[in-house]
């Protein structure tokens, strides 16, 4: 089958060049960047960190306590990033809410919002946690099927039948 070789090839060019929105809200943004220092050192699983805008990032990590009044503006964000996309939840704040899941201006959970495609659970959550996280999200990639290129957006031709 000719598809599987640059299902492969892409798939495999995708997992390994992760280029990392980080959207940190509290206390857990701070193991996020200490998952970033040379201690654990996420760039050698091919994870580019702090993409300048959400235009440049296929990874989205959300860390932290997601307010309802931040919640439009993840949303924003996140609709701003390029296909293929993907979310990590890092945190019990970002996840479910945290310890402060009872309060009335509290998202229960990021994926009220937006699609989450790993979780990392912790209060804060280790480094080693979003290691691990990150090597499942790029499983995920890599057996992912090929997807069929959307026209959609795409100008035709007027002399095109």
């Amino acid at each position: 089958m000719l598809g599987e070789p640059i299902r492969f090839v892409l798939n495999w060019g995708r997992r390994y060049s992760l280029w990392v929105f980080n959207f940190g809200l509290a206390c857990c943004a701070i193991e996020f960047i200490a998952a970033s220092m040379s201690r654990h050192d996420f760039m050698r699983l091919g994870v580019i960190p702090f993409a300048h805008s959400p235009r440049q990032a296929d990874l989205m990590v959300v860390s932290g306590t997601v307010t309802d009044k931040m919640a439009p503006a993840i949303k924003r964000l996140y609709d701003q990033m390029p296909e293929p996309k993907y979310v990590i939840s890092f945190g019990a704040c970002s996840n479910s809410g945290g310890p402060y899941w009872d309060s009335y201006c509290v998202t229960k959970g990021v994926d009220q919002i937006i699609p989450v495609d790993v979780y990392i659970p912790g209060c804060p959550p280790r480094p080693e946690a979003l290691l691990y996280g990150i090597g499942q999200l790029q499983k995920q990639i890599g057996d992912e099927p090929l997807r069929k290129p959307s026209l959609r957006g795409m100008l035709r031709r007027p002399d095109a039948a």
